[in-house]
């Protein structure tokens, strides 16, 4: 069964649209995040902004995401998982606990099911939170446990998470569970004002979709 509502909390921001300078950047922003690349300081992207939020916490919106010291779940990708594949929540997440902001990264949730990407689907084709939950198993490596955070790199309308969430809440139905991405669109691009954005917000089943706010 589908959660109704979940929280999250997102860093950044970027607009997928527009041709003034700070959209363009925020799409190169984007890319570096997606590619966990290496950043002018030699660190990667990953790294790069869980040092930023270690450094920040206490000033951040979403800080009691991290507070009660979550186990870090990261979502798995559309796709079904290949060896030697780069998995950017994985290496998020990893980043994360190596800053203290959680206490361990697990990999039991797992994609089954290929789903095309969200990315790269016009809004009406994009995968429905039943699809994701559908399409995804919670392989039982960890003990119950009271705190649980999904990790992932970007969240449009927060299909996947809520799918996620709620698949791993019939594994675990006495945890709490919350999200996190690193970046969240922003689909108007009058809508955008700033790279670095911190947010914390909800997701909300909505008929079969999703409705994230902000």
């Amino acid at each position: 069964m589908l959660l109704s509502q979940i929280k999250f909390g997102s860093f950044l921001s970027y607009s997928p649209r527009g041709s003034l300078e700070l959209q363009s950047h925020s799409r190169t922003v984007r890319s570096n995040l997606k590619n966990d690349v290496p950043l002018d300081s030699g660190k990667l992207m990953s790294i790069t902004v869980a040092e930023q939020i270690k450094r920040d916490l206490d000033q951040l919106p979403f800080a009691d995401l991290f507070q009660v010291n979550p186990i870090l779940i990261p979502t798995p990708s559309s796709s079904l998982t290949r060896v030697d594949t780069l998995w950017v929540p994985h290496c998020i997440a990893t980043a994360l606990v190596g800053q203290g902001l959680g206490r361990s990264v697990e990999t039991c949730l797992q994609r089954v099911t290929p789903l095309q990407k969200a990315s790269t689907s016009r809004p009406e084709n994009r995968p429905k939170p039943i699809e994701h939950y559908d399409s995804m198993v919670v392989q039982t490596t960890i003990h119950e446990h009271n705190e649980i955070l999904l990790v992932d790199d970007i969240i449009t309308r927060g299909s996947t998470l809520l799918g996620a969430a709620s698949k791993l809440v019939d594994t675990f139905p006495n945890a709490h569970i919350n999200a996190f991405a690193v970046m969240r669109t922003v689909s108007t691009p009058q809508n955008f004002e700033r790279i670095i954005d911190p947010r914390e917000g909800t997701i909300t089943l909505v008929g079969e979709n999703t409705f994230r706010d902000p």
